[in-house]
């Protein structure tokens, strides 16, 4: 595989020598975590090919839509609209990573005690091990943080960066501001594309990112039954991969799943609501690809993940955007007005106040049956550490029977046994 994509990589400046390491270590860990489990789902294999090539054969597309004259669009957050970007016909494609690659060069510009997530993105671009970040014409960051946002200042004379401010509070004045800057993104895309935009392609784009969303709602439903039929690796595996697959392509493929994963739960209705597996909601901070070091630990000590709180989770696909096939009146301008509401429902612990994130974590937990919540978070990240002592108040406020463990880690392997210890106790206790 390593040779056939070669010729790429070297027209993509990848520095090969580390490159090649890093896909070779990917490989034997991507074996133990995912191939090795037992009973997987048939339709997993898409999703182990995409995860085998994730540095080869999608960026090949990428790079032929590309010579073709489409437009490769980097993000780094769900805030930012592939709603527009599909509509100028041009293809987004996920940049945040989830590995310590590159950290000693990240941090020649940023500050050690950045937050992991920060730095792995810097890292994979100064190390020239992004195939991704290579590729893309635009890179579009946006304020969700004050480290993000810092960054990206830095970033921006290494990579074509537009950022867009996102508003910290939820009032109509916040809303405006939220639509003036998918305006302001439109018309850098227009710029960008040469393309106008049109109410039409917009309604259809509208219509294929709801599909991928509802696609992966119907995934996050089909884990309430106990007990679950996917392992909560491999959904947070198919949520990855997400931020870089065709998004049509991906929603037949989320649908597959679904409807092998139908089957499965009807042949083995004698068994439903017998299986004692401890049943976990994961929440906090976002899991980019390949940090699965909190979700393996989970399941390697008997527990099953049921879902995902975070972006990489159902904070992305939770709430869809309004979209009337048949209402050819609308104007961009309009369509854009939804897409702002929508995007302002997103529980992002950039807001204040956040308390919607507390409703939807109690909610899922209810929903997806959970035994018990661990709520993940990254060191440094202040947002989603602080409101970790949020939820255990409100938590014991509510008098909630669900038990909660909060993690603060990063990348690094250093603590695995020390996180290893404290969440068997914790299953031990829900047991």
């Amino acid at each position: 595989m390593m040779t056939q994509y070669h010729e790429m990589w070297q027209e993509l400046n990848i520095d090969l020598e580390p490159h090649e390491k890093m896909l070779k270590a990917m490989g034997k860990i991507t074996e133990k975590i995912f191939k090795s489990q037992k009973n997987r789902p048939e339709n997993m294999a898409y999703f182990d090919e995409m995860l085998d090539e994730i540095h080869s054969k999608r960026p090949l597309e990428l790079k032929e839509l590309k010579e073709k004259g489409k437009k490769i669009i980097g993000i780094f957050c769900v805030f930012v609209p592939e709603e527009i970007i599909l509509a100028l016909d041009a293809v987004m494609v996920g940049l945040c990573a989830g590995a310590e690659v590159g950290f000693p060069e990240a941090e020649k510009l940023l500050p050690r005690n950045t937050c992991a997530l920060i730095k792995s993105f810097v890292g994979f671009k100064m190390t020239r091990l992004s195939p991704y970040m290579q590729l893309c014409d635009l890179m579009v960051g946006e304020t969700t943080c004050d480290g993000k946002k810092k960054a990206y200042e830095l970033f921006s004379e290494y990579a074509p960066m537009f950022v867009m401010e996102i508003p910290q509070m939820k009032n109509p004045a916040d809303k405006e501001l939220w639509k003036r800057e998918i305006l302001r993104f439109k018309d850098k895309m227009e710029e960008l594309t040469g393309n106008k935009l049109q109410a039409d392609k917009l309604i259809e784009s509208v219509n294929i990112v709801n599909n991928k969303r509802k696609a992966l709602q119907r995934l996050d439903s089909l884990r309430a039954n106990i007990p679950s039929p996917v392992s909560g690796r491999d959904s947070l595996l198919i949520n990855q991969i997400g931020f870089y697959d065709d998004p049509v392509r991906f929603t037949g493929q989320v649908n597959l799943l679904c409807d092998e994963l139908e089957e499965k739960i009807k042949k083995n209705r004698e068994e439903q609501n017998k299986d004692k597996t401890p049943r976990i909601l994961m929440a906090g901070c976002p899991m980019a690809l390949p940090n699965w070091k909190v979700p393996l630990l989970t399941e390697s000590l008997g527990a099953v993940i049921v879902g995902e709180e975070a972006c990489v989770g159902s904070r992305n696909t939770r709430n869809l955007v309004p979209a009337d096939e048949e209402n050819r009146e609308q104007t961009p301008e309009q369509i854009i007005d939804s897409l702002a509401e929508r995007d302002l429902s997103i529980d992002c612990a950039c807001f204040t106040p956040n308390s919607d994130r507390i409703d939807h974590i109690v909610e899922m937990a209810k929903e997806l049956k959970a035994d018990g919540i661990i709520n993940y978070n990254l060191s440094f990240c202040q947002p989603y550490n602080i409101e970790a002592f949020k939820l255990e108040r409100e938590l014991e406020k509510r008098e909630s029977e669900i038990p909660l463990l909060t993690i603060e880690t990063d990348y690094g392997m250093q603590d695995r046994e020390q996180l290893k210890t404290r969440i068997q106790a914790f299953l031990e206790m829900i047991k």
